[in-house]
């Protein structure tokens, strides 16, 4: 998420109340995750294992929770509870506005555009030229949907990323200030669901096609022309590069890379990045011909112990 105009490290550190590490006019742009970071931005660490990974990321401020030597170029917040800071900084630049209508007044729908009835489209969204959105679909603030983009009855884009830290007295969620976008000539099936990004763009590729029923977490990235079958689960933070194929209630964790080309056959569980022009199957997810080899091994073992009973 990039800020509206340039800050600098100590308006952002009285902002939440943080000291600061750096000089006072280092410049801040914006706020993001781990994955995503560019220079300016903001990145929040508050567990050890992960205070390397933060500071020698493309971040160049560091939102953390121990005085460490900071890194040359680089500022440092140091605050008690980033998380909780973290969460503040998405309040204040990207705050829930309510629309109070069913399309929202500042929304802006492209000609030949077709809207069915009881939808509900957010404030900031922007929808291109051509497109038909059918009954009951709601797409949250600050989505962009392209040209000749088809989404069917049910489907919601833009609600919260599924991302919790665990507390004594409960779970606390981190707020999601992300967009979706969708591409042009895209089609969405019945009772999708789209997350937005945390502080990035979860985004749809162009000429991509998805079936019903398919969940698809905050911040992943889907390329071009993949065709993707019904009741898949696609964790955050998942590249899917282009003309990939996913057959139905395939389960992909977070943080992988399907390659261009990838075929994933049904039910398979995906939890590592795969290698491209592959074809995957079974869970954990192997190359299809060895699994299938394997299967068919697995079959004459009856018949080998029913020999050797014999000798």
């Amino acid at each position: 998420m990039k800020f509206p105009k340039q800050y600098s490290l100590k308006e952002i550190a009285d902002l939440i109340s943080t000291k600061y590490v750096g000089a006072d006019d280092f410049p801040v742009l914006g706020i993001n995750e781990i994955h995503v970071v560019e220079p300016g931005d903001i990145v929040f660490v508050d567990h050890p294992k992960y205070y390397d990974k933060a500071l020698e990321s493309a971040a160049t401020i560091v939102l953390i929770n121990k005085e460490v030597e900071c890194p040359e170029g680089k500022a440092l917040l140091i605050s008690d509870d980033p998380f909780r800071d973290f969460n503040k900084l998405t309040q204040h630049f990207k705050p829930f506005k309510a629309s109070n209508s069913a399309i929202a007044k500042d929304a802006i729908i492209g000609e030949g555009t077709i809207i069915q009835p009881n939808c509900f489209i957010g404030n900031n969204v922007i929808i291109g030229k051509n497109c038909i959105i059918h009954s009951n679909v709601s797409i949250y603030d600050n989505a962009i949907i392209g040209d000749n983009v088809t989404i069917h009855a049910g489907s919601i884009l833009g609600a919260s990323a599924f991302y919790y830290k665990n507390r004594p007295e409960g779970y606390d969620q981190l707020l999601s200030g992300g967009r979706v976008i969708i591409k042009d000539n895209v089609d969405i099936g019945a009772l999708c669901t789209i997350d937005r990004g945390v502080t990035g763009d979860t985004t749809i590729g162009e000429g991509s096609k998805l079936d019903n029923q398919i969940q698809i977490g905050h911040d992943t990235v889907v390329g071009k022309k993949c065709l993707i079958a019904s009741q898949t689960g696609i964790a955050g933070c998942v590249v899917i590069e282009d003309n990939v194929t996913i057959w139905g209630q395939v389960g992909i964790k977070s943080d992988v890379t399907i390659t261009s080309g990838t075929v994933i056959y049904a039910q398979a569980g995906i939890n590592k990045s795969t290698i491209g022009g592959v074809t995957y199957f079974g869970s954990p997810a192997q190359d299809a011909r060895s699994f299938f080899k394997d299967m068919a091994y697995v079959k004459k073992i009856p018949g080998i112990l029913e020999k050797l009973k014999n000798l």
